[in-house]
Formats: structure tokens, sequence, C-alpha cells
């Protein structure tokens, strides 16, 4: 089976800290999987280095074919991804977000033309599509921000907590166009606090302290555990690492400025 993404004792650190302890996992065509951690725990660091933002410190990854020492510019053609914090341009129309990342992701002006009109056509948003996106609900926001991040068609995308603060029944249909991207072929890494949400992937790694701690298939990984929900077992794994690892939070002042943030 084809590998979207192939990381083999990944690591990064700073200074005399280490943000992310290697770690080995991989992300087949296709998939949905679930990149769970608390804050601190390394798991923005860990996709920085795979998106081509943060060269690692040791170990091997490559995303979408591409090394992630050599050919970051290439992982950032290849990709899609969606911030939890910055996705669109507030002060623009849905039309003209759209129209400025095909720009940027050189697709043609037909190609611009019809993806325009397919994606505002999916999504309900005919109507819309001329007001500013600031206007426009949230879960409107965050199904747009979605859909732009494949408008260029990459093979695998990124999404940073990507249903933050939207309501159940918009978390829900969120979820179908991530299910629609994957059957596509289009392989999913999300990131997400909610962790009935991590029950809805293919497979999931929890990163503590640095490390993955757990690795699998939700259902797997309860029966492992003996746990009866991946909350559950995402407390039992976490918990004990912020007992008896206080200062794994707290890096050296010189490097604060660099691993600043949920990690």
């Amino acid at each position: 089976m084809n590998r979207a993404i192939e990381a083999n004792e990944l690591t990064r650190r700073f200074g005399a800290f280490t943000a992310v302890d290697r770690i080995s996992f991989d992300v087949r065509q296709g998939e949905v999987f679930g990149f769970l951690g608390a804050n601190g725990a390394g798991k923005t660091t860990a996709i920085r280095m795979l998106t081509g933002l943060l060269t690692p410190s040791g170990g091997s990854a490559r995303v979408a074919g591409h090394d992630v020492y050599t050919e970051g510019e290439k992982i950032k053609r290849s990709i899609g991804y969606m911030s939890q914090r910055f996705s669109l341009y507030e002060d623009l129309s849905p039309r003209e977000n759209i129209r400025l990342y095909g720009g940027i992701y050189d697709l043609t002006a037909p190609e611009i033309r019809e993806r325009t009109a397919a994606m505002l056509s999916r999504l309900g948003l005919e109507s819309v599509g001329s007001r500013p996106v600031r206007e426009l609900p949230v879960g409107w926001r965050q199904k747009l921000a979605f859909s732009v991040a494949l408008l260029h068609r990459p093979s695998i995308v990124f999404l940073d907590e990507p249903t933050s603060g939207v309501d159940p029944v918009t978390r829900r249909q969120f979820w179908e166009l991530i299910y629609e991207a994957a059957a596509r072929g289009t392989s999913v890494l999300v990131t997400t606090h909610y962790m009935d949400e991590a029950e809805y992937c293919d497979r999931l790694s929890i990163m503590v302290a640095g490390r993955i701690a757990a690795l699998g298939a939700p259902a797997e990984l309860k029966q492992q555990h003996g746990t009866s929900s991946i909350d559950d077992l995402f407390v039992r794994l976490a918990r004990p690492a912020v007992s008896e690892q206080p200062s794994r939070l707290a890096p050296p002042a010189q490097d604060k400025g660099e691993s600043k943030g949920p990690a």
C-alpha cells in the first residue's frame, strides 16, 4: 500500500530540550489518521517538520514521496494545510479566497473558474459567494477553508483542530467532507482535542512527552489498554507524563521563543 507519510525515528531538539523524540509512524493513501496529544506533547512541532517548515534534528521522513530535509518546497506544493488560527482572508469573499489560493497553487484561469463554481455549489455558498468571509457563520468558514486546502488536489491534507469552536451538527458535516476526501484517495492527518472525533479515524497516534505512546486503530487501542473510550485512554496515558515530568513542558529559557505554543 502506498504511504503518504513515512517517519522513522524523527527527532527535533531545541538546545537541550527534546520536543519530538524519535517518533516512527506512517500514513497510508486515503487514510484518516488522528494525530493526538495534549498541549506540549510535541505534535505541532512534528507537523511543522512534516510540512517542510522546520528541519528535523535527527531521523528521517518522507511526505508525498519527498524528503523533509532536502525537498521542503516540493512538500509544501504537494500538501494541503488548514490551520485552526488562519486559513482564509476574512476581508475577502469566498470567491476571492478561492481565486487567490488558486493563483498561489499555480492553477490556470479555467481551472480556477471551474473549481470555484464547483466548490461554491457543493458547499451551498453560491448566494453568499461575494460576501466577506467574516460575515459567514463559523461552520461555513471552516468547511470553506477545508475545501480551499484541497483546491489543488493534494495527495495529503493536514488539518489542525479543524472543528474547534463549531457546533456538534457542523462537526459531523465537516467529518463527512473528510470522509469524501479520503474516499477520493486523499490522505488526511488531523489533530483534535475532541476525543469522540478520534473514534472517527482509521488509525491514530497519541503523543506523550515527545514520544508516541499509542498507535493503532481506535478499537484495537481500546482493547489493548482495557479502556471503554479513547478519552479514557488519552487521560490514562497523558496524566502520568504531566505529573512525572513537569520539566518536559518547560524548555530552557533560550529556546522558549522557538518552541513556544501548543506543540
